[in-house]
């Protein structure tokens, strides 16, 4: 029970007693106890501590910026950023991280990158580094009109991961709806089975995102990126190698960097 309810807080803080049970596998008589032994008088009250815990988090950086703010600020951003990460890809189920890696390789497909605001730094990595592995990566950006139009024209089975962290920006959730309209598979990163992507999505991967300041943390949507990428670049190893050694030669041939 203990364990169901640390794994699922949202599913606590909007479910229901049977709901649980099912989860744990116990009863709803069994989860009336726990509550009560946690101190509670009962699940309501569970319940309602939860939906006290997650309002929190979820409070805009405006609110949170007015806290006051933690007397060892390195140690506890370093404490955040390691359980941030150690979230993100403890928890990360393995059949779901293969079944994207799986689709993100799938060579016929065009895979779209598409983030909200605060992501858009994320979703420029996870682009940039996939278009030197494969062919047909394209960043979706600009304006909300110019994405929506974009994924308007995608064609059926492409791939589009969709990266957001709550507050979820608006016009991100009305273009997924028109992704799912011309038959795109969404891949989606977020921080939670409640969030709108991830209702909608083939495949939806968690993230951990608690920020020691007023902001959400990226850290771990980034080590799941990079897991994400590697997974890929595994898969289409023999192609990639070839594809990167002639990046390289241009590269070279251009001088566009500098090594020493």
């Amino acid at each position: 029970m203990a364990a169901a309810v640390l794994d699922g807080l949202p599913a606590v803080a909007f479910g229901t007693v049977a709901g649980l049970a099912h989860r744990s596998g116990t009863s709803g008589a069994t989860v009336m106890r726990f509550a009560e032994k946690l101190g509670y008088r009962g699940f309501a009250d569970l319940q309602a501590a939860v939906q006290r815990e997650l309002s929190d988090s979820l409070r805009p950086a405006a609110e949170r910026i007015r806290r006051r703010p933690p007397h060892d600020l390195l140690g506890r951003a370093l404490a955040a950023e390691l359980d941030n990460v150690q979230t993100t890809l403890g928890d990360t189920d393995p059949g779901s991280f293969d079944a994207a890696v799986r689709l993100l390789a799938t060579r016929r497909a065009s895979i779209h990158v598409v983030s909200g605001e605060a992501a858009a730094g994320i979703a420029h990595v996870l682009a940039a580094q996939l278009a030197m592995l494969r062919d047909r990566v394209v960043l979706l950006d600009g304006s909300p009109v110019r994405v929506a139009t974009q994924l308007a024209n995608a064609s059926n089975g492409d791939v589009a991961v969709v990266i957001d962290l709550r507050r979820y920006d608006r016009w991100l959730v009305d273009a997924v709806d028109v992704a799912l309209d011309a038959g795109v598979t969404i891949v989606a990163l977020t921080d939670g089975p409640l969030s709108p992507f991830a209702r909608a999505a083939a495949v939806g991967l968690v993230v951990a995102a608690e920020g020691v300041g007023p902001f959400d943390s990226h850290v771990g949507t980034l080590a799941l990126v990079n897991a994400l990428v590697a997974g890929v670049a595994t898969r289409l190893r023999a192609d990639a190698a070839v594809r990167l050694d002639r990046i390289e030669l241009a590269w070279r041939e251009v001088g566009a960097l500098q090594d020493e």
